[in-house]
């Protein structure tokens, strides 16, 4: 791993996250969030890998140094998450990153849960200008589109039993409804999960690939 953990204030106290800089010092912030999973190798991973395109990533701990590596505690710790205090974890992550970012807007992409996460990030920060949403889902998690600040991309799965591609459309819907821009792309064939390349089950490496390109053009295009 190139990053390491850090802390930050969230709302008097303190929550922690993983934190990767590009060889310059300091590039465009982005937050990436987690899959149900925790903050687990894979998001660390992600964030090396932004810093690499020479961004500034910091994926912050939703689950306060909680981790599941199987479905039953994932789904307990998933549905456990405390939606009030999400918020205040995000805007202090928001916060911290932008004194680490070389950009005065930042971005959020998250995957599965983090996806939602991000959508709800860039309705709740009005410095995220940015959001890609990678097959997000949380009943619990009820994003407000009309304070979106930037665009939002969503890469969704065409095989996905979580959020279909019926879900897919519903959220371009309301975005495209609250006057905000929006893509959506659904690829063919593949399922959810299908950028986590930790998870041969459903990794595939064409679409993981494209979304990978897609999200570093939207950010590089928008966060100035």
């Amino acid at each position: 791993m190139a990053g390491s953990m850090v802390e930050f204030t969230s709302n008097g106290s303190k929550t922690a996250g993983y934190l990767a800089t590009p060889a310059a010092g300091k590039g465009p912030g982005v937050l990436v969030l987690q899959e149900w999973w925790g903050l687990v190798g894979h998001i660390k991973n992600v964030c090396d890998r932004f810093a690499g395109e020479g961004f500034t990533a910091l994926a912050p701990d939703m689950y306060h140094g909680k981790t599941a590596s199987e479905p039953d505690g994932a789904g307990k710790l998933f549905m456990a998450l405390n939606i009030s205090q999400a918020e205040r974890d995000l805007r202090g992550a928001a916060t911290y990153l932008l004194g680490q970012s070389s950009t005065k807007k930042i971005g959020a992409v998250g995957f599965c849960m983090g996806g939602q996460l991000a959508l709800f990030a860039g309705c709740t920060n009005p410095s995220v200008g940015a959001v890609v949403d990678f097959y997000g889902i949380h009943p619990n998690v009820k994003p407000d589109y009309t304070r979106l600040s930037g665009p939002v991309l969503g890469l969704f799965a065409e095989k996905d039993a979580f959020v279909t591609p019926q879900t897919a459309r519903e959220v371009e819907a309301a975005i495209k409804k609250a006057g905000k821009p929006v893509e959506i792309h659904i690829y063919p064939g593949v399922d959810h999960g299908f950028f986590n390349d930790e998870r041969p089950d459903v990794y595939n490496k064409a679409a993981a690939e494209d979304a990978w390109r897609r999200t570093l053009d939207l950010f590089k295009k928008n966060l100035k």
